[in-house]
């Protein structure tokens, strides 16, 4: 992989630098911390933005967001414009506790935490340093690893707040908790850096949604990291979906740790922002444990959305499976880029990956590549990928079953969809899903073919 070179990077660091001295000085917060983020802050200058030389990154060209002004919102903003975009948020409807961060700090007023059973916590993260510091010091920064990840460790350096949640061992969850993330950013480079923390104890069981909101067009930076740690026979299902403002960069980690005979389902909906990554690492620590990764972009106009994922497979007797879809119209640009590495311990591993892909557009585009690196022999992994357009075959056939043209192209893009989004568990969650994809599909008539 070619690096950036360390002239280069520490130039391209010195506004970073600038604005992370800040930090230095910072009262309140637990000795563990400044370590930290000085080790992210130095990573990031050692690494830089990456470029289209790195092998990870050249399908994906960052130049674009490397030249903005790096603007962190370093103060919150109490702003309506929050408030209207919450209206119209697809979720706002379903029961349970969620927390709203405005720009990134988290705003008690938007908030609410509905009655949870004993022990469990959903709170801001930036609380809960101030009370469960020994807890987190064991937890935070363990699985988001720096070595890497520039986008990770500038994360490390300068987030301010985030979503908490703790579910203790033997809880259950039965409504969803949602971590709601709205930016009223309106000059390109602002910043947002949200850091959230999931920790779900043996035997636990919850469903956690993420979101990304936006009130205004601006070129504004959002970098998210999510460690999720699962304990030995938990179940948890994390869904993040990303509906940003069209001119709007995302860049997300998401990182597990899944404990033995655990089952943890992780759900990508890339919507928005002009262009998206998120790097999932999942590590299989633990035997006999069930992992399903599934993802769903849609993407239009020029967006980019770019899902980058590595499976480690460490214990024996796991099976994971990543499935993920993009519907692709006018010059937009799908990736994927899905690595599983089996242990040479890792025997009985049961693995599958699939990435499909449906152009509507002679200019829409999409690079893949599933990767397989086996250390192992009793092992039983596939992979595979495919481009193309609506079949003409499948059109013909709901024709002569009397439907239009229009209504078949319809059934079978939201058919396509509708592999993903059968996936998520939780029946609200995904009721409001396929409501808000069949919509947008609606209200654009490119992918109508009109």
């Amino acid at each position: 992989m070619t690096q950036t070179t360390p002239q280069a990077s520490a130039k391209a660091a010195e506004p970073f630098l600038e604005k992370f001295r800040r930090f230095e000085s910072e009262p309140q917060s637990p000795a563990w911390l400044l370590p930290l983020r000085k080790a992210g802050m130095a990573r990031f200058a050692e690494l830089g933005f990456p470029t289209v030389h790195d092998e990870d990154w050249r399908f994906t060209n960052v130049a674009p967001l490397a030249k903005l002004p790096f603007e962190p919102m370093a103060e919150p903003t109490d702003d309506a414009a929050a408030k209207v975009a919450l209206g119209k948020y697809i979720f706002a409807d379903l029961p349970g506790s969620r927390l709203v961060f405005v720009n990134g700090h988290f705003q008690a007023a938007l908030s609410a935490v509905g009655r949870l059973p004993d022990g469990v916590k959903v709170t801001s993260l930036a609380a809960a340093l101030a009370t469960d510091s020994a807890f987190l010091e064991q937890q935070f920064g363990r699985f988001a690893l720096t070595d890497g990840n520039s986008f990770a460790a500038l994360n490390q350096a300068f987030f301010i707040d985030g979503g908490f949640v703790h579910i203790p061992a033997g809880k259950m969850v039965e409504e969803p908790i949602q971590l709601i993330f709205v930016s009223t950013a309106r000059h390109s480079g602002d910043t947002i850096q949200p850091r959230n923390l999931i920790v779900a104890g043996a035997g636990s069981q919850a469903t956690v949604i993420e979101s990304y909101l936006s009130a205004d067009r601006a070129a504004y930076f959002t970098n998210a990291v999510t460690e999720i740690v699962a304990g030995d026979n938990a179940v948890l299902e994390h869904v993040k979906f990303q509906d940003e403002a069209p001119d709007a960069f995302h860049l997300a980690t998401i990182a597990g740790n899944l404990g033995r005979t655990s089952q943890v389902n992780v759900h990508s909906f890339a919507l928005g922002a002009r262009l998206s990554r998120n790097n999932i690492r999942a590590k299989l620590a633990g035997e006999g444990l069930e992992c399903i990764l599934n993802g769903l972009y849609l993407t239009r106009g020029e967006q980019l959305a770019d899902h980058h994922m590595i499976v480690e497979h460490a214990q024996p007797h796991c099976a994971s499976h990543e499935y993920f879809n993009g519907i692709l119209d006018d010059k937009s640009k799908g990736v994927f880029h899905g690595r599983i590495y089996v242990h040479p311990a890792a025997q009985k591993t049961d693995a599958k990956q699939t990435n499909k892909n449906l152009l509507l557009s002679d200019d829409a585009t999409a690079d893949t590549k599933p990767q397989l690196e086996i250390y192992a022999d009793d092992v039983k992994c596939t992979h595979g990928a495919t481009i193309g357009q609506l079949n003409d075959e499948s059109i013909f056939y709901l024709r002569s079953r009397g439907l239009s043209q229009d209504t078949a192209r319809r059934m079978l893009i939201h058919a396509f969809a509708g592999e993903i989004i059968a996936r998520v568990k939780h029946p609200a969650v995904r009721e409001q899903l396929d409501k808000v994809v069949w919509d947008r599909l609606e209200a654009n008539p490119h992918l109508l073919g009109k």
